[in-house]
């Protein structure tokens, strides 16, 4: 971050509230203002610090820092590495390739399988995974049957069942 535009923006005003006072005190103004640049300098490189300080105490983890590069402060961010994404569940090797969906169910539904699979022990994600494949591999059978002698609530008024075996 170069600062000298900084530094001459208080110098030009502080140059134009001498001019009050005639030559004399500009002359007296330009030669305090020598004498005060490392000052501002270093009250810059102050406030640059505090403020990363600050930053820092509310990120999660990492730093900010100032450096000087040169004449120059630089403002340094260091943040961890986020660890690379790992799945609790990994893929079986047979299946290939991990695909994403999207999957849009009844809110109820949803509720009902997160139950289930936290009962199981499961994520989510894995017990749908589950589902499909037992749904889905071979020798599964499709049924469908009449169930309209099993007495069901009020709740469930179908009388057929269908799933797979």
């Amino acid at each position: 971050m170069d600062i000298t535009p900084y530094a001459e923006s208080l110098r030009r005003d502080l140059l134009a509230a001498a001019e009050i006072g005639g030559p004399e005190m500009r002359a007296g103004a330009e030669r305090m203002l020598v004498a005060l640049e490392p000052s501002v300098r270093l009250l810059v490189l102050e406030v640059l610090s505090q403020a990363a300080a600050e930053v820092t105490a509310e990120l999660p983890s990492g730093t900010v820092e100032v450096r000087l590069q040169g004449r120059d402060p630089e403002m340094v961010v260091d943040l961890p590495e986020p660890p690379p994404p790992t799945s609790a569940e990994p893929a079986d090797p047979e299946d290939g390739p991990v695909a994403r969906i999207t999957l849009r169910l009844p809110e109820s539904v949803k509720s009902r399988a997160e139950e289930l699979a936290s009962a199981t022990g499961h994520s989510l994600n894995n017990w749908i995974v589950q589902a499909v494949r037992a749904a889905t591999q071979r020798g599964t059978t499709a049924f469908d049957m009449d169930v309209s002698s099993i007495p069901f609530s009020a709740d469930r008024p179908s009388r057929r069942m269908s799933g797979w075996i």
